[in-house]
């Protein structure tokens, strides 16, 4: 599905990161306007920060053998964590924000980035309450299904826009559709990122499974529930709030709770902890 957004959504957006403390630093025409002069940043709050996992308690993800950017599924840990990560950003929950910057959620968000040039209030809001941009191409194409140039145009755009908006360039991948070859691993690394992250659970929020249940959390290697190290797949949809709410519930019924993945990874690999 790809949807449209009306500019009401935006600015609730901006009105609900303004609730929140800080003035954006967004483009006007990001918000539908006639022209891209800059609106007065001011963050009177600081962005939220995540607890970093303890030295010992995981095994840190090592680069490829090849020199590319390895292929990242799970973390090793025996910490019963679970990491939240949400992609595309064609449609919008504006309670969404409020629950994360509320619950102190730790997310990354997967970015398909032709949906900012009129939406990017919302993500600068979610940026705040703490979740990285992070990149999953420019218009959501199977990039094998494309030559070098253009996974090329998908990738490194998608990392210049996100770079521009927000301030900060990805250091993850999110192919779409979970589809890459070799070529993609190699325009990854020369778009500046250091890993490909993949999934290891799948929460189908808004939408059926493939075996046709609604709301289905749906584990790749067949099993139930949460494992310790699970990256978890979810998408901005209609209704993300109550979705998101739902999830933690159940992360937190079985004993589990969400942990920032980027505290995982070595800075070689785009996160943010040594080595």
């Amino acid at each position: 599905m790809r949807g449209g957004f009306p500019l009401l959504s935006s600015a609730v957006a901006v009105a609900l990161a303004l609730a929140a403390g800080v003035w954006p630093t967004v483009r006007v025409a990001a918000l539908g306007g006639p022209d891209a002069a800059e609106i007065t940043a001011q963050a009177r709050i600081p962005d939220q920060t995540w607890p970093t996992p303890a030295k010992g308690s995981y095994t840190v993800p090592q680069p490829a053998d090849d020199g590319l950017p390895p292929v990242l599924t799970k973390i090793e840990t025996q910490e019963k964590v679970v990491f939240l990560t949400i992609d595309d950003g064609y449609e919008y929950d504006a309670e969404f924000v409020q629950i994360v910057r509320d619950r102190k959620v730790p997310i990354l968000t997967f970015l398909t980035s032709t949906y900012i040039s009129q939406h990017g209030p919302y993500f600068w809001a979610l940026q705040h309450a703490g979740s990285r941009m992070e990149n999953h191409s420019v218009s959501h194409p199977n990039l094998p299904s494309l030559g070098p140039e253009g996974q090329k145009q998908q990738v490194c755009g998608a990392s210049d826009t996100i770079e521009q908006q927000y301030g900060r360039r990805p250091t993850l991948f999110r192919p779409p559709f979970g589809s890459y070859n070799d070529i993609t691993k190699q325009v990854v690394k020369d778009c500046g990122m250091k890993s490909i992250l993949l999934w290891s659970a799948e929460y189908y929020n808004g939408t059926t499974s493939p075996q046709g249940v609604r709301d289905a959390f749906v584990r790749g290697d067949g099993g139930t529930g949460f494992k310790p190290g699970d990256i978890v797949l979810m998408h901005y949809r209609k209704g993300l709030a109550q979705q998101m709410t739902t999830i933690l519930g159940w992360i937190e019924e079985q004993g589990f709770k969400p942990a920032a993945l980027e505290n995982y990874l070595p800075e070689s690999l785009g996160g943010n902890a040594p080595g």
